[in-house]
């Protein structure tokens, strides 16, 4: 199975970009991960958060292939402890999925099309972070529960 998460815009954050990366690149000792940003769009007054979904919702669906299973991240989704996490991605690879992709959206959250389109929608928290900052946060858990799979040290419980 892969593992592809999108996030909408870039970091101007050197801590958010450091931390995402550290974990980044402890994810890909357990699996295949890739890292994809769709730009941010130009800005435009006359452009309402709707349109501004719209559009991004375009792109994001463009990213997908048929067999994805899609998770957004989005404060009213399901929150899971760190262990049941790890037991949802466990299933998932066990389910044969080829790629399990999550989603980060932009400011303004996700389009009605790509709500449409996900599988499962997961909270991080009840309270609201940027969209900057759930990239470190959620590097972080995916770092945890595939520790947590493996039986190593990292969680404690």
């Amino acid at each position: 199975m892969n593992i592809k998460l999108i996030a909408v815009g870039k970091t101007d954050s050197d801590h958010v970009k450091v931390g995402t990366e550290l974990y980044i690149k402890r994810i890909k000792r357990y699996i295949n991960f890739d890292f994809v940003i769709i730009p941010d769009l130009k800005k435009s007054k006359k452009r309402s958060e709707d349109v501004q979904k719209e559009l991004e919702g375009k792109i994001i669906l463009d990213n997908l292939q048929a067999g994805d299973y899609l998770v957004l991240l989005d404060e009213y989704g399901k929150e899971l402890r760190s262990v049941e996490f790890a037991d949802f991605i466990q299933k998932r690879m066990n389910s044969g999925i080829k790629q399990l992709v999550f989603l980060i959206g932009g400011p303004y959250g996700f389009s009605e099309e790509v709500k449409k389109r996900c599988d499962y929608t997961l909270s991080l928290s009840k309270m609201t972070y940027s969209h900057q900052l759930v990239r470190v946060l959620f590097a972080e858990q995916l770092y945890r529960a595939f520790s947590i799979i493996k039986g190593e040290p990292y969680h404690h419980e």
